[in-house]
């Protein structure tokens, strides 16, 4: 609603808004200044919120990893098996001979989210490890 709308001033280096401009206009024909500043606004809020220890979080575990390097695969499932409350789903599928890609969707407290993740990532073998996560709590429109 409009009546939610506040305005204010922003004053940026020319420079800077050239660039700002030039991200609206990638992002689409429709975007303009305002809807990039709030999207940013928000990305950042939010990004703050999941550093957090107890904020709750969703979000995914990413991992590519060799699955023939010893003990790899039950090392995983016994982290696992111990987070059955935090994990959701996950998502196996075979990329070749040797290497699997594995997504696990998570919900909990950032501080053990983030620490099941790296748990996982930093296991020998895992070629690749993301952690991806929003709060659930987002700022408001």
């Amino acid at each position: 609603m409009a009546s939610d709308l506040a305005r204010f001033s922003v004053t940026m280096p020319e420079a800077l808004l050239v660039e700002l401009d030039a991200y609206a206009a990638r992002r689409g024909t429709n975007t303009n200044r305002s809807e990039v500043l709030r999207d940013l606004v928000r990305e950042r809020l939010v990004d703050e919120k999941v550093s957090l220890p107890d904020e709750e979080v969703v979000g995914s575990i990413t991992m590519v990893y060799d699955h023939h390097t010893p003990g790899l695969s039950a090392k995983l499932d016994k982290i696992q098996h111990r987070h059955t409350s935090e994990i959701v789903s996950t998502m196996h599928v075979h990329l070749n001979h040797s290497d699997c890609l594995e997504i696990v969707a998570v919900r909990g407290p950032a501080r053990i989210i983030a620490n099941m993740a790296d748990c996982m990532t930093g296991l020998k073998g895992v070629r690749y490890g993301r952690l991806t996560c929003v709060a659930t709590t987002t700022p408001d429109s």
